[in-house]
């Protein structure tokens, strides 16, 4: 087995460095909106659920893989199994989408801290300003590089020196934000124009009741579909993100606690952000406040800033800066996942390969900013919406790729290779694989069927067929 020249320093390194990867932009503005569209409470029982059963499959098995081959994505299955390198080029090409448009979501946040920094906190809560703001052929491409920029400089310095040291000392300061500003909306109250009093508790409690009103089958799959996109993006599970961090993990490294740690971690951090936002939006928007997509954290969020006063201000910088770190750690995820891989493939330095692909990055970012304005498109989507080129991107990536390459890789492993081949993985120093039981059954039996009926669902073919 060919020797990993880079390594996270140890297991609090390498959780640090997942648990950011795994706490992205999506925790932030996806997690609390889905929960608001897919009846509160229900949602989170659905995600809880599928976090310790299909989360912890998926991810137990990327870490094992990669800590085992010592290799990425493209590498790693083909060591596996020569015959299964396709999946590997297949899971590789999922980063690559993806890193087409985070940084341009990145973009958009560090204008908006930028804006409440500078005190014009008023004039982003206007109603057309986000739309002015992507539609213009300049400023996003500026921030959307700036992010790119700042992103490729901490790749190019290394595992140990780039991604850990900012890791470090990014993550508690983003958990410490988010408990602050969540404890803060549970303390907000609001006289509204019926001249009723809503405050932020009534908001928490609308977060966790289970609402059933209207519940079908197809609603229900949705549901999962929705809880199921959101633990692949949220977790960086079958991208090759997690077998590329696999991969720098030292030997002595108790796999069964980094795994329960950034489980902990990534829904802690997705659970606050629900309580972080909802209670506030709920408190001076009502539940019509919770749009789709963007517009929550780009549109709702400062209107209730704007309507918190002063203290908006400075309650809307510290919710900005939060999601730039959270959209930073998983941007460097990406890019250190297709960094290795290329790394491995043409056996160039790392310092070579980051200048490259950030001279493709910089070019791909560019056009995707641009895809509001010089490049705006309309695109019917296999799901219903309209989409444009960040939507385009993003759909292939989560709602088709991923759930599909979930499905090969469950196959591969559990039938192919057999469950032994993590299981042996998870116990190489003696530790006890306690949920060895619940893994098999899910890698070979509930994992394969639950992934083959959401690609259809996600690929809009299981609506057809109903």
């Amino acid at each position: 087995m060919e020797k990993k020249q880079n390594h996270f320093s140890g297991q609090l390194g390498f959780v640090l460095a997942a648990a950011g990867s795994a706490v992205g932009v999506g925790n932030l503005w996806r997690f609390p909106y889905l929960a608001a569209k897919d009846g509160g409470g229900l949602f989170l029982i659905i995600y809880f659920i599928l976090v310790l059963t299909f989360g912890f499959t998926l991810l137990t098995s990327d870490i094992a893989i990669g800590r085992r081959t010592q290799k990425s994505a493209i590498g790693a299955y083909e060591q596996m199994r020569p015959k299964w390198k396709g999946l590997g080029i297949l899971t590789f090409l999922v980063p690559v989408l993806i890193m087409t448009y985070y940084a341009v979501i990145g973009g958009w946040i560090t204008k908006y801290a930028v804006v409440y920094v500078s005190g014009q906190a008023s004039a982003a809560a206007a109603d057309d300003y986000f739309t002015s703001f992507i539609t213009s052929p300049v400023s996003p491409v500026v921030f959307a590089l700036l992010f790119m920029g700042v992103t490729a400089l901490i790749v190019y310095n290394g595992v140990q020196n780039g991604i850990e040291k900012v890791s470090r000392w990014m993550m508690p300061v983003l958990l410490v934000l988010v408990v602050v500003i969540a404890c803060y909306s549970l303390t907000l109250s609001h006289t509204n124009a019926d001249g009723q009093v809503v405050t932020g508790w009534q908001g928490f409690l609308y977060y966790l009741t289970p609402n059933l009103e209207g519940l079908t089958v197809q609603r229900f799959l949705q549901i999962l579909l929705d809880a199921m996109s959101q633990l692949f993006f949220s977790l960086s599970v079958s991208m090759g993100i997690m077998i590329t961090y696999g991969s720098y993990v030292h030997p002595e490294v108790d796999l069964n606690r980094a795994v329960n740690q950034i489980e902990i971690f990534d829904t802690g951090v997705a659970f606050l952000a629900g309580m972080m936002i909802i209670p506030a939006v709920y408190v001076f928007s009502g539940t019509e406040g919770m749009g789709a997509g963007p517009s929550l954290m780009f549109i709702s969020l400062p209107k209730v800033f704007a309507a918190m006063g002063r203290a908006g201000t400075a309650v809307g910088i510290l919710f900005f800066v939060t999601a730039i770190f959270a959209t930073l750690s998983s941007c460097i995820s990406v890019l250190e996942s297709i960094t290795a891989n290329c790394m491995e493939i043409f056996h160039t330095s790392r310092r070579k390969t980051v200048l490259v692909l950030s001279v493709i990055y910089l070019a791909a970012s560019a056009v995707i900013a641009l895809g509001y304005s010089v490049f705006y498109v309309e695109v019917l989507l296999p799901n219903g919406s309209v989409g444009q080129l960040l939507d385009i991107m993003d759909y292939v990536s989560n709602s088709v790729m991923m759930p599909f390459i979930a499905l090969l890789s469950t196959v591969l492993i559990g039938w192919v290779m057999t469950p032994d081949y993590v299981i042996d993985e998870m116990e190489r120093n003696g530790e006890t694989f306690r949920r060895k039981k619940l893994y098999c059954v899910m890698i070979r039996y509930v994992a394969p069927v639950m992934m083959f009926v959401l690609f259809l669902q996600s690929t809009g073919i299981l609506s057809k067929i109903g």
